[in-house]
């Protein structure tokens, strides 16, 4: 028993994992409806301990609010709020934070205890490892974000409304991606590895045989480069987000009177900041090209999906990879829905709350078509 825990990571690891990657997608809709309240610049401060704590007497929420009001979004979104009102927006935000720390104690603490115990293989031990360090990367990341938010000089310029930079949303986002991906696919190997070991997987040499044959084998790597793709789509979202493209062209498929805009406000010389070499600023500042991108990478996604189900569904696959295959076409036609009718109605909050919650089910999905499909490992 020992040796097959020095070269298996224990059942109970792969559990672990997995409901350390339902935690953070529960993090990541929270974080989206943090975002869609306007609540995320509520604190202004970054204390990983002490902040734990929420205000309790009517002293601490005063020096709380007096906090609040020496930054630019106090003076340009929330003018005139009051004390209650920012009590709940504090609140979203103190929450988001805290269910941060929640998941660093979930993770931190039990995978010392793996590692400590050699419930978890050397290779194992790495992979949490790498996992550790994504998860202190997000949290340093949050922060990086918040701050850019804080910036006295959004106070000073008339035209300049409070907002996170839309790099550091979007690379926030993206770390929390990659941790979820990196937490479901590593609990996935655990267990069916376990399955594989104590036998209790259903006649495995004929798995091993299908899964090793040159028609899956190019259909895995297909599913792995959409996946990417579908991952590549959620970050556009996130620059969407970053900059509130969504409140503009409330239509689909047209975009004003053309399925584009004019190319004069595609294509604008205001975002170059003056420098003629600096146009390419427009992909990643100018609301309504980023707009009509993640347009045409969310149905390039959508049809790429489409292209995979059909070409799937007549294939000879596993039952596991079927079930994960049919769910990520129905995921991914849910997603055009939601994003179209966020999109249609100006982006109200449950719709796109729903709209970025199922982009995460939605890359699980794709990922976990791309797991079925791997090659069983040799114990």
């Amino acid at each position: 028993m020992s040796t097959t825990r020095r070269t298996v990571d224990a059942p109970i690891v792969g559990y672990w994992s997995l409901f350390c990657a339902s935690m953070v997608f529960g993090i990541v809709v929270w974080g989206g409806l943090t975002r869609l309240t306007e609540s995320g610049l509520s604190i202004v401060e970054w204390k990983p301990i002490t902040g734990a704590k929420l205000p309790t007497s009517d002293l601490e929420w005063d020096i709380e609010f007096e906090k609040y009001k020496q930054h630019p979004e106090y003076h340009k979104v929330h003018v005139g709020i009051t004390l209650d009102d920012f009590k709940r927006i504090y609140f979203m935000e103190w929450f988001h934070r805290n269910i941060g720390r929640l998941f660093g104690i979930v993770f931190l603490g039990p995978a010392a205890y793996f590692v400590a115990k050699g419930k978890v293989s050397r290779r194992g031990a790495v992979k949490l490892g790498g996992l550790g360090m994504l998860l202190l990367g997000q949290g340093v990341m949050g922060w990086y974000m918040v701050a850019s938010g804080l910036e006295e000089g959004m106070r000073e310029r008339d035209d300049d409304v409070p907002r996170v930079s839309q790099y550091r949303l979007t690379s926030h986002l993206a770390l929390a991606y990659v941790l979820y991906a990196g937490l479901a696919l590593y609990g996935w190997n655990v267990l069916r590895t376990n399955r594989l070991v104590r036998g209790k997987l259903a006649n495995p040499e004929h798995l091993r045989t299908l899964l090793q044959s040159r028609e899956l084998t190019v259909f895995r790597r297909k599913t792995a480069a959409s996946a990417l793709l579908v991952g590549i789509t959620c970050l556009s979202g996130a620059m969407v987000a970053g900059l509130d493209a969504g409140l503009l062209y409330n239509e689909f498929p047209m975009m004003g009177t053309g399925i584009t805009p004019p190319l004069s406000e595609l294509w604008h010389e205001f975002y170059a900041r003056g420098n003629p070499s600096g146009m390419w600023r427009n992909f990643t500042e100018n609301p309504t090209l980023v707009q009509l991108e993640h347009r045409v990478l969310a149905m390039t996604t959508f049809f790429v999906l489409s292209a995979m189900w059909w070409r799937g569904r007549g294939m000879q696959l596993p039952r596991g990879s079927r079930v994960a295959l049919h769910a990520m076409y129905a995921l991914a036609t849910l997603q055009v829905a939601l994003g179209v009718t966020t999109l249609i109605n100006g982006v109200p909050i449950a719709n796109a709350s729903a709209h970025q919650a199922n982009s995460v089910l939605l890359l699980a999905s794709a990922l976990r078509l791309y797991h079925t499909l791997r090659p069983l490992a040799r114990i």
